[in-house]
């Protein structure tokens, strides 16, 4: 596997690999990977000749500074991993080379880019934007592999891509869980052994509720209360909404696809953690 730094590296050799008719695949990461991230390599890997993997810890789509400072960092780790998963490159630029000057593009998709994550973190879905956009000019992949667990940054990435005119693929994949249920996250690494089982109980009340039968507002009740009625788990938001739009829905019946999206904040730091459920 090559671990390439520059745009111009980058490019000269995927360049020789589409001479040779060589279809490409890219996984956009920020580094800290762990399986769920594998998941997506190994099936770029199974779909295209060559892969692509970014680790690029993004700076414009943090608004909080303390958040960015301490994203995990395992740049060797992630590149033997990598390795493992039979991806050709990896790509890991400075920020320097990503941004030599200040990126002043504003994108805005609303209501997609607008609500929960949108709403709670401003400018977060910009700065996506920002750094799919300029992966998608670099690497010009034929596919691109996002996981579900982000699974609103799916949908605004889909209203970029159409809106860009990107010609490629935009593959969508499972959430990879723990056996507990936890969502495999680059975030877990700075939860303790504690926390972690503190934090499994989110998606198995997420679980718990697609059962039991309650219109839209009382399951969204009921997952709140149970959630924030354990030690150590505070909800943000839980928002129940059409699976396309990502507008909020008010009864089973309207939308074909429903699902509900969670942040719930975990320990005493606190870690932030998203994840989902869908309930049709």
């Amino acid at each position: 596997m090559k671990v390439i730094n520059t745009i111009i590296q980058l490019r000269e050799l995927l360049a020789q690999y589409r001479s040779e008719g060589k279809t490409v695949g890219l996984v956009p990461t920020m580094g800290a990977l762990h399986e769920g991230h594998a998941s997506l390599v190994r099936r770029s890997v199974e779909e295209n000749d060559i892969t692509v993997v970014s680790i690029f810890l993004n700076p414009t789509q943090f608004n909080d500074p303390k958040d960015l400072e301490r994203y995990p960092r395992t740049l060797d780790a992630d590149c033997k991993l990598l390795e493992q998963c039979g991806a050709e490159i990896a790509f890991a630029p400075s920020v320097k080379e990503i941004y030599p000057e200040p990126d002043t593009r504003q994108f805005s998709y609303p209501p997609t880019d607008s609500v929960m994550e949108g709403a709670m973190r401003p400018g977060h879905f910009n700065g996506v934007c920002q750094i799919v956009s300029k992966l998608l000019m670099y690497v010009e992949p034929d596919r691109a592999y996002f996981g579900e667990k982000d699974y609103q940054q799916i949908a605004v990435i889909r209203r970029l891509v159409a809106d860009l005119g990107f010609k490629l693929e935009i593959v969508p994949c499972p959430v990879v869980r723990q056996s507990d249920g936890l969502a495999m996250s680059s975030r877990n690494a700075l939860l303790s052994e504690k926390e972690k089982v503190t934090a499994s109980n989110i998606y198995r009340i997420l679980d718990e509720s697609r059962s039991l039968g309650l219109p839209v507002r009382q399951t969204h009740d009921y997952v709140v209360d149970k959630i924030n009625s354990i030690d150590g788990l505070e909800v943000q938001y839980f928002s129940i909404v059409d699976g396309d739009t990502l507008a909020d829905v008010a009864s089973w019946d309207e939308a074909p696809g429903i699902v509900g999206c969670i942040t719930v904040f975990c320990g005493t730091k606190p870690i932030r953690l998203i994840d989902h459920i869908r309930y049709k």
